[in-house]
């Protein structure tokens, strides 16, 4: 049977190691819009995308004209579905939501230069985190928090109720963290100044169906040989003290048990 053609093609690496494509995945999957996936691997990545980058989204509304870089992606989806609350409607949580999401697509470059994205595995041992990165970790921890506090309030005086996503209900800024959410897992990174609002919101992405769904995809990847990447899987190979396996694909996450 051949494969029905969407409106939309996400075309970047295979998604249990792009945090960039995997956000457009989460956005695209939570809110059921159709779409066909073309998933390669680093060194495909030119022959799918005429700037040599990805994520890259291709629309029928548009031609041959495709759009690069996954927040403004995601910004061009937004726009595309107004029915579907992509962003926050209340105007200050659009905002702060915006914000976050601009935070987390720019920043944090400690993080992320040493701790790369690989959502089924996990690493052990004498992993060290540097006082660069452990800012980034301790900034992130913050805006879980604040993001929170600030929706609950809000969502109060508007008589609104609250989902339990960073911004009430999930948006564009869940999925621009969703990505960086797996390298507390992979790397058990410290979790000692999460508030309970951050480590609630991480339990409530970690145990919802759709985000459980994505998981399970990311494990099909893994099994299929074609999408490996050995330089993501392996980061640490001259330290015998870390120690690497595969995550048991029916792990959860609870706020007191971490």
């Amino acid at each position: 049977m051949a494969t029905q053609e969407h409106e939309y093609q996400l075309i970047g690496l295979h998604t249990r190691y792009s945090s960039w494509t995997s956000r457009v995945e989460a956005v695209l999957e939570y809110f059921q819009i159709p779409y066909n996936p073309n998933f390669v691997k680093i060194d495909d990545v030119k022959a799918v995308s005429r700037t040599g980058l990805v994520p890259v989204l291709e629309s029928r509304s548009l031609g041959s004209t495709p759009i690069n870089d996954s927040l403004a992606i995601c910004e061009f989806l937004a726009e595309s579905h107004p029915e579907f609350p992509l962003w926050p409607r209340d105007r200050l949580l659009r905002a702060l939501a915006r914000s976050a999401a601009a935070q987390m697509h720019s920043g944090f470059s400690a993080l992320r230069g040493t701790f790369h994205t690989n959502f089924v595995v996990r690493y052990t041992g004498n992993i060290h985190v540097s006082a660069e990165a452990q800012k980034d970790v301790e900034k992130i921890l913050v805006i879980w928090d604040s993001s929170r506090k600030a929706t609950k309030e809000r969502l109060a005086i508007l008589g609104e109720v609250d989902e339990g996503f960073l911004f009430g209900g999930f948006s564009i800024a869940d999925a621009f963290f969703w990505p960086v959410l797996w390298r507390f897992r992979t790397y058990n990174l410290p979790l000692d100044t999460a508030s309970k609002d951050a480590l609630t919101w991480m339990a409530k992405m970690w145990n919802d169906p759709v985000f459980r769904g994505l998981g399970d995809k990311y494990f099909e990847q893994a099994n299929d040989p074609d999408t490996a990447m050995p330089h993501y899987d392996n980061i640490f190979p001259e330290q015998d003290d870390i120690q690497r396996d595969q995550f048991p694909q029916d792990w959860t996450f609870s706020v007191s048990g971490k």
